[in-house]
């Protein structure tokens, strides 16, 4: 590891972008720097301000004003300033300072960057692209023979697997971390999404499909025997001794701090599809995050159409109930209607059996009030009575039950392992399974492709490996639902002690 990271000067080109005026030093540079890719190197006041004059917001803007903010730009180290004695004829010329100005490299490098970042677009942004992780594998694959070339070719090889790997994992997480956006999320959730749902999530699940092969192919790569420490080291060494002699500019080429910057990038790379310390790699989940993206779809897909389904259910029943009250007689037979679609709208009243006391021309507040006991509906207000819920033993039944559990998973590891001829499961001699069958074995086949040791368990404890990773011969799986097309495999088990 560095055992310092080394840090420059304070970026005094940088002030320009934080500054009161910084829209106005902002096109200023803007200016030169467009100049400076037509090769035009050194402005002078006037041509910078017939080009600024032509902006929008910069109708008041005068020569003294420019004048000024050049003055501030050269302090801030933007602008290189000569003054231009060519055209000189007289002393008061001459002391009128009249300059020429140069962009200067650093901000030339901050203006590209700029620009970078000014075209970023969200909609745009990473891909789920299977032909970048294709590159990255058919780049790396030529490991195997890096000894065999000079430095030259070690050292544009090198230069290709990092261009691949920073597009690889540049273009996935940009691509993944839409799907987290508050815009994509309203997007899953409109009906427009349905259009193109399904075509969506089998491209989806393709990439899911063609990045296991490849991740498998990787990291066997990189857990070779063929490239251990050694290996590294050559690498690493000849990158190091080439750029010294042909890249490096700067005399004080530190060789130590090169070296550990290329072994850190390698070390990532093996990171990104193996993991580390035990936890998860990259590669990995980038598969578990793209496996939620499609439930995430099927989830909101749902959603929608229940949605629509419900609404379109309550839309007929409004409409028939419209069309009732539209063949209505009258009023009178609209409120009989109303009353049985909406209920009664009227007050209650409540009366008691109690014979009155006062005439009946007297007023209700003349009657003697009366009282009546009510017990309250809730289940405090209950009186308590003996419980009559008994508890039944029902552990005769669950025992039954898991005997006949264990003896169904007893039959299907019969009918499981039954193809499993001298220790070998060949899929080429396999035939008429059902689907449930199939789903087992591909499930095995799938756990020892991206096993990360030689021998794997499956659910009956049985160990396992791949005896092939990349067969030639192709085969048709013969199912009861239709042939499967796929590689000869073929899982070796390990026999029982």
């Amino acid at each position: 590891m560095i055992d310092s990271l080394k840090v420059g000067r304070k970026i005094t080109e940088s002030k320009y972008l934080n500054q009161e005026n910084s829209f106005r030093y902002r096109n200023i540079l803007r200016i030169a720097f467009y100049k400076y890719e037509k090769m035009k190197y050194w402005l002078d006041q006037n041509e910078i301000y017939e080009e600024i004059k032509k902006l929008e917001d910069f109708e008041n803007y005068t020569i003294e004003n420019l004048k000024q903010d050049l003055d501030m730009l050269v302090e801030f180290k933007n602008f290189t300033a000569m003054q231009d004695t060519k055209k000189t004829r007289t002393i008061e010329e001459f002391k009128n300072r009249k300059f020429k100005y140069q962009i200067t490299p650093i901000t030339i490098e901050l203006e590209r960057t700029l620009i970078k970042l000014e075209n970023i677009q969200e909609g745009t942004r990473g891909s789920l692209d299977l032909s970048l992780i294709e590159r990255f594998n058919a780049t790396l694959k030529k490991i195997y023979n890096i000894k065999n070339i000079n430095e030259k070719e070690v050292f544009s090889w090198w230069n290709q697997l990092n261009r691949d790997f920073k597009y690889l994992n540049e273009s996935y997480q940009d691509y993944i971390s839409k799907f987290y956006s508050p815009k994509t999320e309203e997007l899953l959730k409109t009906t427009e999404f349905l259009a193109y749902k399904e075509g969506f999530i089998k491209y989806l699940k393709e990439f899911i499909t063609g990045i296991q092969n490849h991740v498998g192919q990787i990291a066997e790569t990189l857990q070779s025997k063929e490239i251990d420490e050694e290996t590294i080291e050559f690498i690493i060494e000849s990158i190091v001794r080439y750029e010294k002699i042909n890249i490096a500019i700067d005399k004080n080429y530190d060789e130590i701090e090169a070296y550990d910057i290329h072994k850190g990038r390698f070390e990532s790379i093996v990171s990104w599809f193996l993991g580390e310390r035990g936890e998860t790699s990259m590669a990995e989940q980038l598969l578990e995050t793209t496996n939620e993206i499609i439930r995430k779809i099927t989830r909101y897909a749902l959603q929608i159409i229940e949605a629509r389904e419900l609404g379109a259910s309550r839309k007929n029943e409004y409409k028939k109930v419209i069309d009732l009250f539209f063949k209505c007689d009258d009023i009178e037979e609209a409120h009989k209607l109303s009353s049985l679609v909406f209920g009664a709208i009227s007050s209650r009243h409540i009366t008691t059996l109690s014979e009155k006391t006062t005439e009946l021309a007297c007023s209700i507040y003349d009657e003697e009030p009366e009282f009546v006991n009510i017990q309250p509906s809730n289940r405090q207000g209950r009186e308590k009575t003996a419980s009559k819920i008994t508890v039944k033993d029902r552990s005769k039944e669950r025992q039954e039950k898991a005997i006949e559990l264990i003896n169904r998973r007893e039959k299907e590891k019969e009918i499981m392992i039954r193809k499993i001829v001298d220790n070998k499961l060949i899929f080429k001699n396999i035939v008429d399974i059902n689907p449930n069958e199939r789903r087992v074995y591909l499930t095995w086949l799938s756990k020892a492709m991206n096993s990360k040791t030689e021998w794997t368990k499956n659910e009956y404890g049985m160990e396992y490996k791949l005896k092939d990773r990349n067969p030639s011969e192709k085969i048709n799986l013969r199912c009861n639902d239709g042939d499967f097309l796929m590689p000869a495999y073929e899982l070796i088990f390990k026999e029982k002690n």
